[in-house]
């Protein structure tokens, strides 16, 4: 009974613990003077000049526009992938509407796939736009991380750094080291890692058997480190080929989980404010238990309905092990759950599982998290969204006791509040809005493959996947439409950058204040009082908005089913 969750304990103590070096790496990467030669030749190559000092404004618009170059180059080349080299099998180019879906995916690191991608990516494609745009899409969302906790770190300053100095130095010096050493780790452990598309083997039975192949490894290892989540295969971590065996499971979740989690540490030692990071830590960490124990106890138990079923045998017996429909065997309840929280709330994608057969209570933790988006969250952004929920905490609480709130030393005034409200209210008007959109739309009911609730979930769970820039799917519904992938590529690209660039602009406010000393009214915000009332905020103001779209689907679903009501 005890074991999975001394499993839990020891995965969240080894991520803990690996987050204290990973986080002061990068504070040292997002704070250092020096650039090395690879970092000047990169300069010189893009034509900026490193010592430039950039406001919120400049800082923004280099992210934005350099995002929007490489989304054309990637959008340009799949286009192009029927007449590109290393394609033997001969697949043809993406149609306009998918292609622009796969790029608008992939460089704001959401990693949605409305295709398979062992039969529609040419491995020249899936090197030359898929592993390409990952490192893209997580280094930028790394780098306006550096420059967010710059600016609040800063004092009567009107910059919070170089944009291209914070990229350079992200990819250099964090994403591509460490992916060069877990993907020699993950060959190790039986991952492919060739330019071979395919291989013809013989099976025990004597019949030919094709087996796709190609450069997994290494794009295995971007995949988790920069919270991207998009397969080389269609079956994702569930297929053998890309995650082979225990060892590997546990390494993708805790490659997907290090840099969220370490960025919290990374805060507290660029602001020497080491208790401050300590608690947003804890914040995150107290959601992430507390969601794994739901899905884990949600799945553990099963269906009520076929538990009851007591007049076949075999339902009851299999229904004993809980649910396992939908599951690898050889990772099982335990390592499925603690994937499903992992790679949700660090908005990976990844799956080791199928989440469309995941249990109603069950299925409830990884839309949550994609709808909060700031347990941990993706690289970079995660801390970001995380901040903004404490600016609102700081503010709500200033309000009760009558007196100007202040976060980090700094007055939070109606320009930040305005700004922050911009970047919460974004993320449940895109997921809300496009969701309603697709049930008044005429043909959007013909790619379900569910009725009732459930299908209801599906398309929720794609549109708030897309603006959590998740990628994760419910799988039950056929995305590869016109339709479906013209408004969740919107979706990708407002969950994106209309909450990110809010909150740069924050950043560029709180820097250009003066710090003043904490006085006798100040709330403290490094204090076990403030991480509650932290949770609570998040809670309330992400989850109550989120409410009634949960209600009319697995809410309804679950006790649908315990009345026996169920859809074909």
């Amino acid at each position: 009974m005890w074991l999975p969750w001394m499993e839990f304990a020891a995965v969240l103590a080894v991520l803990t613990l690996l987050a204290i070096p990973m986080g002061q790496w990068l504070a040292r990467c997002f704070t250092s003077d020096h650039h090395t030669w690879l970092e000047r030749l990169s300069y010189r190559a893009l034509g900026v000049n490193p010592g430039e000092h950039m406001g919120w404004q400049r800082y923004g618009a280099a992210l934005l526009l350099s995002n929007a170059a490489m989304m054309l180059l990637g959008y340009l080349i799949l286009r192009l992938q029927g007449w590109l080299p290393l394609n033997p099998l001969q697949i043809a180019a993406q149609a306009p509407d998918l292609a622009f879906n796969t790029a608008a995916s992939f460089i704001s690191n959401t990693n949605w796939q409305a295709y398979a991608g062992e039969s529609s990516l040419t491995n020249a494609t899936q090197m030359a736009v898929i592993t390409f745009l990952m490192f893209a899409g997580a280094t930028t969302g790394v780098a306006a991380g550096a420059g967010f906790v710059r600016g609040l770190a800063r004092s009567s300053s009107k910059d919070i750094g170089n944009y291209w100095v914070d990229y350079v130095r992200v990819f250099w010096r964090v994403l591509l080291p460490l992916s060069f050493v877990l993907a020699l780790v993950y060959v190790w452990q039986g991952i492919p890692q060739t330019l071979h598309t395919e291989t013809l083997d013989t099976t025990l039975e004597g019949a030919r058997q094709q087996l796709l192949t190609g450069p997994v490894a290494s794009l295995e290892s971007i995949k988790h480190l920069g919270t991207n989540g998009g397969g080389f295969f269609n079956a994702n971590a569930a297929h053998p080929f890309e995650n082979p065996t225990p060892l590997t499971n546990v390494l993708h979740i805790l490659g997907m989980m290090l840099i969220p989690a370490s960025m919290t540490y990374a805060f507290g030692s660029m602001l020497l404010r080491r208790r401050q990071g300590w608690v947003l830590y804890g914040a995150c960490m107290v959601m992430f238990i507390g969601f794994l124990s739901l899905v884990f106890v949600a799945e553990q138990n099963g269906s009520q309905l076929l538990a009851r079923a007591g007049a076949d045998q075999q339902y009851s017996l299999t229904q004993s092990g809980g649910n396992m429909e939908g599951k690898e065997l050889r990772f099982g309840i335990v390592d499925t759950s603690l994937f499903v929280t992992a790679t949700t709330a660090a908005t990976t994608g990844s799956v080791d599982a199928m989440h469309d057969s995941l249990t109603p209570l069950g299925g409830i933790t990884p839309l949550a998290l994609m709808m909060l988006n700031c347990v941990f969250g993706g690289d970079g952004v995660g801390l970001i969204n995380l901040i903004q929920y404490a600016i609102l905490t700081v503010f709500l609480a200033g309000m009760m006791i009558g007196r100007t709130p202040e976060f980090l030393g700094k007055k939070i005034e109606v320009r930040e509040i305005k700004l922050v409200m911009l970047s919460v209210l974004a993320q449940p008007a895109s997921i809300l809005g496009f969701t309603a959109l697709a049930l008044l739309w005429p043909d959007a009911s013909a790619s379900l493959n569910n009725h009732g609730p459930h299908g209801f979930s599906e398309i929720l769970y794609a549109y708030a996947s897309a603006t959590a820039n998740n990628g994760s799917a419910f799988a039950g519904l056929n995305a590869n439409t016109p339709f479906f992938n013209v408004t969740l590529g919107l979706a990708m690209i407002v969950g994106r950058f209309l909450t990110l660039l809010p909150m740069l602009a924050v950043a560029g406010s709180m820097a250009a204040k003066t710090t003043v000393p904490a006085g006798p009214g100040t709330f403290p915000t490094a204090s076990p009082l403030f991480m509650g009332l932290l949770v609570f905020v998040v809670l309330v103001v992400g989850g109550l908005t989120f409410l009634p779209a949960l209600a009319l689907g697995p809410v309804v679903e679950h006790l649908q089913m315990l009345v026996g009501q169920l859809y074909s």
